[in-house]
């Protein structure tokens, strides 16, 4: 398919709209909270109900001089540490928020119900008011999913968990019983915020010793130069057989605005440049040969192909071409919506497809050995783990690191090891 070109994600007309339209919802719906937390308050001392007042329209105000600054200014403006804070501020403030409105929501569709009920009977109906204890109770349900959210960014973030796996694959040439394969995907340079918790996660992949790693994109979330704090960490993967990996959608920074296209394929020239220091080779439409004993293992990667909002920049044909001989073929594609959109459809002989991208959304439960559970089911057909259709495997990293959100809640990152038989 031919490559398509894709466009800054907020256009200048749109941006012009964005800020504030964004700015009047966060209002809005501030102003719903907010008169619950004033009745929560309304029997405190006036000092008490000001503090209120200025701390929760305080941190209202911070949140649109935020987004207004991060929408004005380009991205190496704003320091990472100072991003990634703002960015679990807004998160957790969403969140929260979204929690008591809906909790405020049942409570004033009984009071509109009441309401009505006593017009009918021809009783007073201006007395139904809200009550301060529901209004207490509202801001108590929201404390529960803040709480949650903050010991995910301090707990779940960096809490990796490798998962082993058997992978049986009928054509696998009897050479390659046993070969183990180490999978992590989705890194995101960019935001993590402890090089200590992330080279621990490097050195609990090592101590599986793989015979191959695999990555399988989305090394930074923007720009190339996200790689440098972390290259001392991430060029210790090595393996006896090679690391190989491929481009995930945030790799081709189409979701930042560039001072010219120039400066756009630099960045991309740049990351390509990482894998290669690093000791990666990274697979662009391309193949490579695990050879054993006479026999073949191909190894297939193919630049990010994905549906709907995502690009479809890789070209499978052309890394598939010559790999005829192999006795089985393993593909690196990031994102899995390529699965059923070509592999299962026109690469019957693709044994196995390994992807990464959803995350897991980060949220959700995953109990090894039960069933898993994430918002990311109902976005995703495949959204973790293994799949299987009509003898062809996919599987789904839930990503190493995190984006937007800098944690995990029930999603932990993961390192997915593999033992072909």
């Amino acid at each position: 398919m031919e490559q398509l070109k894709c466009k800054d994600s907020l256009q200048p007309m749109n941006k012009m709209f964005f800020v504030p339209i964004i700015s009047l919802v966060i209002l809005s719906l501030d102003y719903y909270v907010w008169m619950a937390v004033k009745t929560a308050f309304q029997k405190s001392t006036k000092s008490i109900q000001q503090t209120a007042r200025y701390t929760f329209w305080g941190f209202t105000i911070f949140i649109i001089l935020g987004i207004i600054s991060y929408n004005a200014l380009p991205l190496h403006a704003w320091k990472n540490e100072l991003r990634i804070t703002f960015m679990a501020l807004v998160m957790i403030s969403v969140i929260t928020k979204i929690f008591i409105i809906i909790f405020l929501l049942l409570e004033d569709i009984t009071r509109f119900f009441r309401w009505g009920t006593n017009k009918i009977r021809k009783k007073d109906p201006s007395a139904i008011s809200r009550h301060a204890f529901l209004s207490q109770a509202a801001l108590a349900v929201g404390a529960v999913p803040a709480a949650t959210f903050a010991f995910g960014i301090i707990s779940g973030a960096h809490d990796y968990q490798v998962e082993p796996i058997t992978l049986k694959i009928p054509k696998l040439p009897s050479a390659f019983k046993g070969l183990k394969i180490a999978q992590i995907s989705d890194i995101h340079t960019g935001s993590f915020f402890n090089k200590t918790a992330v080279k621990g996660g490097v050195e609990m992949l090592l101590r599986e010793k793989p015979d191959v790693i695999f990555f399988t994109g989305d090394l930074v979330n923007n720009e190339s130069k996200e790689v440098q704090n972390y290259f001392d960490v991430f060029n210790k993967l090595k393996a006896p057989l090679g690391v190989f990996s491929t481009l995930g959608n945030h790799d081709y920074g189409d979701y930042v605005r560039w001072a010219s296209p120039s400066a756009k394929k630099q960045n991309l020239k740049d990351l390509m440049k990482a894998h290669e220091l690093m000791g990666w080779d990274l697979l662009m439409d391309e193949h490579r040969f695990l050879e054993e004993s006479g026999e073949k293992l191909a190894i297939i990667g193919v630049q990010n192909i994905g549906l709907g909002r995502f690009p479809w920049y890789g070209n499978l044909e052309k890394a598939y071409k010559g790999t005829e001989e192999a006795g089985a073929k393993l593909l690196l594609s990031h994102d899995p919506t390529h699965w059923n959109a070509e592999v299962t459809k026109k690469y019957k002989d693709i044994d196995v497809a390994f992807a990464g991208h959803t995350h897991g959304a980060q949220f959700g439960v995953h109990i090894p050995g039960f069933d898993r559970w994430s918002p990311a089911k109902y976005v995703y057909k495949q959204w973790s783990g293994l799949y299987e259709e009509e003898g062809q495997q996919l599987y789904v990293n839930r990503g190493y690191g995190y984006l937007g959100y800098p944690g995990r809640v029930g999603m932990p990152p993961e390192i997915s090891i593999f033992t072909l038989s």
